[in-house]
């Protein structure tokens, strides 16, 4: 069974609700109707129906609020918004503003006070708007020091990683995290992979550097990073400096790090910085022929996931059924 597959079949053992708040973009109203169809996960849309782009497909078993007509619902979430966010200096006519004219703003709100488990947006709108609901709303969890994310990077024909299957972190939301940070994000992303794969993790920290072959600023972070993350978290299976080749191909660990019990079978890894991390993902996601599912967040206390402006329908699908498990 490939990875997605199951992931929807634990999707499917476990229900959640998902908010998709697009509901002008119709791959959001197709894997709709696929998810409902297949029975992976509850649905809420959030808008109009009767402007819903729906030809042809079947949204009886969705939850559809419209924000004009579920008065009481509507003036409820505008409230707790307000109480929310007014030591911010929020007013009570901007919360409005923004639960009427930013539905990610409404399914954010929708998590929080139980009327759903995660919510996936992003088809036609920036990460940037769709993630700062929800740190504004839903907040980190009490565990954690920070928001990240991650590519689920799934390669054919691949004999490196968990049979082709790996973590890239940060590819997604972390521009620069210090050493302090990227410790957490490596943790995390264990994690996450942990939960996600149902294997074990093995975290290789990433430089241009193995084992103190280059010296640089950038290599410093790397290993002070990962002189932290060993300390601090004394079960994960973690080590650095690594290239991309000694940490992923066992011949090449021989070689250049013959000591360490990552290298050559890393499945996580964890880049410096953003630039590294995204170009990273896209590079494998292109010429691998690799399904790239993500940004996926972690350290939020509720699962909130982003999309690729230039997801398909299955991909909403994929990414709706890890919001589900990431739920359970």
């Amino acid at each position: 069974m490939s990875f997605i597959n199951n992931i929807i079949e634990r999707a499917k053992k476990n229900k959640k609700t998902i908010v998709l708040p697009e509901t002008m973009d119709r791959r959001v109203l197709e894997a709709a109707d696929k998810i409902l169809k297949e029975d992976i996960a509850n649905i809420i849309l959030i808008g109009n129906k009767d402007s819903f782009d729906s030809k042809g497909l079947n949204l009886s078993k969705a939850k559809i609020i419209d924000p004009e007509k579920d008065k009481e619902l509507t003036d409820d979430i505008i409230n707790k918004l307000f109480e929310l966010r007014k030591d911010k200096g929020l007013t009570i006519e901007e919360a409005k503003d923004l639960i009427m004219n930013d539905y990610m703003y409404y399914a954010c709100m929708l998590v929080k006070i139980g009327m759903a488990d995660g919510v996936v947006s992003g088809a036609c709108h920036s990460s940037a708007n769709t993630l700062r609901p929800a740190l504004q709303i839903i907040k980190t969890r009490k565990d954690s020091t920070l928001v990240s994310a991650f590519f689920l990077m799934i390669v054919p024909d691949c004999k490196y990683g968990a049979d082709g299957t790996f973590i890239f972190a940060d590819s997604g939301l972390v521009q620069d995290p210090d050493a302090t940070k990227l410790a957490a994000i490596a943790k995390d992303s264990a994690d996450s992979f942990e939960k996600l794969v149902e294997k074990d993790a093995y975290v290789a920290m990433i430089s241009h550097s193995t084992m103190g072959s280059a010296k640089h600023v950038l290599v410093d972070k790397v290993i002070k990073a990962t002189k932290i993350a060993k300390k601090k978290y004394p079960k994960l299976r973690v080590d650095g400096e690594l290239q991309v080749d000694a940490a992923v191909d066992k011949e090449v660990a021989k070689s250049k790090a013959p000591e360490s019990k990552v290298a050559g079978k890393a499945n996580v890894l964890i880049f410096p910085n953003l630039d590294s991390g995204n170009s990273g993902y896209k590079l494998v996601q292109r010429l691998a022929k690799a399904e790239a599912y993500g940004p996926i967040t972690q350290g939020i206390a509720a699962p909130i996931n982003d999309l690729s402006r230039g997801c398909t329908s299955d991909d909403i699908v994929g990414v709706v059924a890890i919001t589900a498990v990431q739920a359970e």
